[in-house]
């Protein structure tokens, strides 16, 4: 079984001092990667809402500090040798294809492997707005920027004639250090969300709705012969042993991921060796 921190570039971790000391904290307890939020902006008084909460608000409030998750994974990637660096999730409609293949095959490749993208659709109109992207057609269009990823790590000369992408042969090098790419994992708990996963997806990372989200998932995969066994699901679902035990024994999962149990490195250091001892050190 596999151990994340999820939220992992957020409130004393958006700091230097507090991203390295979570980071090598995590490292040296076992845990398998780290696992980081992305906004852009966050327009003040939105009111789209967010899914993941009770109140439709991001916790934390519209001040609350995220760092850019590339840069934040660049920085820590620095300062550990094994765990592995993850979004969970990016953007991909608001990013330009191209540039964001780039960014990511140079952190896969001077961090020696060890990138996972996780990548969501969006759920935050305003920010969409500001950035002058549209809000509509976000998943057909993330569906063909994930297909000029991967064209672009793994092609040697590139082009592609698209709804949303057009250019001629180009190319694009470093390529990362892992074969084909980065694994894609497919973040959301929606309809949609499961059937890309099942037609586009290395993982899938459903939120929340877990029993839902991989039925849907298992009869998508059903219409497109794919075997669900190949996608790996990463999920939190709890953080205390006999909760996390109930999941996995239902549940195919092949990734836990946990909270850093505190928005400090004190806090942090408290709760992670605490779970290290009382849960990870049982499977």
């Amino acid at each position: 079984m596999k151990f994340g921190i999820m939220f992992a570039n957020t409130g004393e971790f958006a700091t230097g001092a507090g991203a390295i000391g979570l980071a090598q904290l995590a490292e040296g307890l076992g845990f398998e990667s780290l696992w980081t939020v992305e906004h852009v902006v966050v327009p003040t008084g939105y009111t789209s809402t967010y899914p993941y909460s009770r109140s439709g608000k991001m916790p934390g409030g519209e001040d609350n500090p995220i760092p850019d998750p590339l840069i934040w994974l660049a920085y820590v990637a620095g300062a550990t040798k094994t765990i592995r660096l993850a979004t969970g999730i990016l953007i991909l409609p608001q990013r330009n294809p191209l540039v964001l293949a780039k960014e990511l095959a140079t952190l896969d490749a001077l961090s020696g492997g060890r990138l996972e993208l996780g990548i969501g659709i969006g759920w935050l109109a305003e920010e969409f707005a500001a950035l002058g992207i549209p809000f509509d057609h976000r998943g057909v269009r993330t569906d063909e920027y994930i297909d000029v990823l991967r064209k672009v790590w793994n092609e040697p000369a590139t082009s592609h004639a698209g709804t949303f992408v057009n250019f001629d042969e180009v190319k694009s090098y470093p390529k990362p250090m892992q074969a084909g790419g980065p694994k894609i994992h497919i973040g959301g708990h929606t309809r949609p969300a499961a059937r890309r996963a099942a037609r586009l997806g290395d993982g899938y990372f459903p939120g929340r709705d877990l029993p839902d989200a991989l039925t849907e998932l298992n009869a998508a995969c059903a219409e497109v012969g794919r075997d669900p066994s190949e996608i790996e699901i990463t999920a939190g679902v709890g953080i205390d042993l006999e909760t996390i035990k109930r999941a996995v024994g239902d549940y195919e999962i092949s990734r836990v991921v946990v909270p850093p149990f505190g928005i400090t490195v004190a806090q942090a250091t408290d709760g992670l060796n605490r779970f290290a001892d009382e849960v990870m050190a049982k499977f």
